[in-house]
């Protein structure tokens, strides 16, 4: 019900700030139609536990300022069974949440970064930006001072084939660009140097077309690619990319480890959210929502704050993604051993 009352205002509130440019570009309805579901799944599973959080606080505070708590306490029934639907309740959402981590988010995400990106921010650094060196198999090395992907146009490209630690040959060129109506790369101010026992060969032409075992996608994967993948596509990517020494890997562990971290979210807010509103109090309902939302903003907090640390610094995602709930976890305990009292 939160969500259903919730999502239409973001829906609407993102349709007004964006409705000028949907129709400068005359884009689609069917399209827009499109966006908007894309949006709806990937901000319901952004917000999944905090509405989950709000909505256990008011349900409960209801029952608490009308005494219904006291008098379940009262005859005899103990906190802890009082707290069993709850625990039912929240184990549903939390696999709700996961299956929809794992399988429908990184489908709604795709949809609403690529038209987030194609109309609204003209493919303005969808693309990571600086220079890429990494292994693209066994043997082979490529490399390049800066990708244009707009144009499909790289920089300083170089590609080195070593075998048993011996460079074998080296391709060099001023750029290299994918011509998509040939399927080829196109490298300019090209110059092969073979190395050899007696000498080396040099081999250089002013424009040569070739075919190579990579993808675009090699030279300059997408920064928002970690949440289109489902969770053993994104296992895969992540042992690719760290063969190929990826400087992103932080970015995209943090997300795979928020596939898991949140549906116990789910567990922690919710046993917040029950001890704090379970108790009768002066102000009722306001007091205990004010309580309950300043909690929701300070995880919140904390979860970007260690999320951003991960992403642009060395520091551990596993740890940036399980400090919050472990910080809340003990929070929660806290809560729920006075709420027993």
């Amino acid at each position: 019900m939160m969500l259903l009352l919730f999502i239409p205002i973001g829906i609407t509130v993102n349709l007004a700030e964006k409705i000028g440019k949907i129709l400068e570009r005359e884009v689609p309805f069917g399209e827009v139609a499109l966006f908007y579901l894309d949006f709806t799944i990937y901000f319901a599973h952004l917000l999944f536990p905090l509405f989950l959080f709000l909505s256990v606080i008011f349900f409960t505070s209801k029952l608490a300022n009308n005494t219904e708590v006291i008098a379940f306490l009262s005859s005899g029934v103990s906190f802890s069974r009082f707290l069993r639907p709850y625990m039912i309740g929240a184990t549903i959402v939390a696999l709700l949440a996961l299956v929809l981590g794992m399988y429908l988010a990184p489908k709604a995400s795709k949809g609403f970064n690529d038209f987030d990106y194609k109309y609204f921010k003209n493919n303005r650094k969808a693309v990571e930006t600086g220079s890429v060196y990494r292994q693209i198999n066994d043997n082979d090395f490529i490399y390049v001072s800066s990708f244009d992907a707009k144009n499909k146009l790289g920089q300083n490209f170089s590609l080195e084939h070593i075998v048993d630690n011996r460079m074998v040959y080296k391709m060099s060129a001023r750029n290299i660009r994918w011509i998509e109506k040939d399927s080829v790369y196109r490298m300019v101010d090209y110059v092969k140097r073979t190395v050899g026992v007696d000498g080396d060969i040099l081999e250089s032409e002013r424009r040569k077309d070739t075919v190579f075992s990579f993808d675009l996608v090699d030279l300059t994967p997408l920064e928002y690619i970690a949440e289109t993948l489902t969770y053993r596509d994104l296992n895969e990517f992540i042992d690719k990319e760290k063969k190929r020494g990826s400087s992103s890997i932080g970015r995209y562990e943090l997300v795979k480890y928020r596939k898991w971290s949140l549906p116990v979210s789910v567990y922690i807010l919710t046993i917040i959210a029950v001890a704090v509103s379970s108790q009768k109090r002066r102000g009722g309902m306001g007091v205990n929502l004010a309580f309950g939302i300043s909690i929701a903003m300070v995880f919140v907090f904390f979860d970007k704050i260690f999320g951003v640390m991960a992403e642009q610094s060395d520091f551990s995602p596993i740890v940036a993604v399980w400090f919050p709930n472990i910080i809340f976890g003990v929070l929660a305990a806290y809560l729920l051993y006075n709420a027993r009292r």
